[in-house]
């Protein structure tokens, strides 16, 4: 008997744990809530940092050095000691959410303003704007496939790893994974790991139909790898 028929299934389509608080819509919502806080979060640091130190075509030992250090820092540890710093602060778990949301975002917006072509560039200062408006204007919307990538792969990961804020009793679908090892309820275990996977694979979806309506045609190949 497989996992499906023997855990999932059963559990799935059992109508009690699709009402009340710790319901699967409740969760999703707590879930999203979570990850959605986070990635803006990230999303209103690196962006303009991306933004600012790609136009002005220097800053890439920065931006390599915020992209190793985010990568390298382990989300449930930094959970645990921003957790213990803050007096057990039910909001623990954004720093960590946020840390690790930052350096896709980041590397992407900043790669992608330094790729704009040359002429592209100057041609908009040849018609007299400014430097924040080629910035706006020129290589914003030229980067925008790379940096919609960006914010998806962050937000993907930011999804999959929100489960941390059950480890310090909140919600979401952790709630289920965490609340099942310590009751070796694998049912419960396995369910939500499907529901985190299930929701990754929506986000991943969702980006999919942003990057078609706010990227043009032509320049959805810049985002290579998508």
């Amino acid at each position: 008997m497989n996992i499906w028929t023997r855990w999932i299934w059963p559990w799935i389509s059992n109508s009690h744990h699709w009402h009340g608080p710790d319901g699967v819509p409740a969760r999703l919502v707590e879930h999203l809530a979570y990850s959605g806080l986070a990635l803006l979060i990230a999303v209103l640091i690196a962006l303009p940092i991306g933004l600012l130190i790609g136009h002005r075509r220097r800053g890439a030992f920065t931006v390599v050095s915020v992209a190793t250090a985010g990568r390298a820092v382990p989300t449930l540890g930094l959970l645990i000691l921003v957790y213990l710093l803050t007096n057990a602060s039910s909001w623990a778990w954004l720093i960590p959410l946020a840390v690790l949301a930052i350096p896709p975002i980041l590397v992407n917006t900043y790669e992608g303003v330094l790729g704009v072509d040359a002429d592209i560039t100057d041609a908009a200062r040849g018609m007299g704007m400014t430097g924040t408006q080629v910035l706006l204007r020129a290589e914003f919307p030229v980067a925008l496939p790379l940096i919609i990538v960006g914010v998806r792969t962050a937000a993907i990961q930011v999804v999959a790893t929100a489960t941390i804020a059950a480890y310090i009793s909140l919600g979401g679908f952790g709630r289920y994974i965490f609340d099942g090892l310590a009751t070796n309820d694998y049912a419960t275990v396995a369910s939500g790991a499907l529901l985190v996977v299930l929701l990754a694979l929506a986000v991943q979806v969702l980006f999919v139909g942003i990057r078609r309506v706010l990227v043009p045609a032509g320049l959805r190949t810049r985002a290579t790898g998508s």
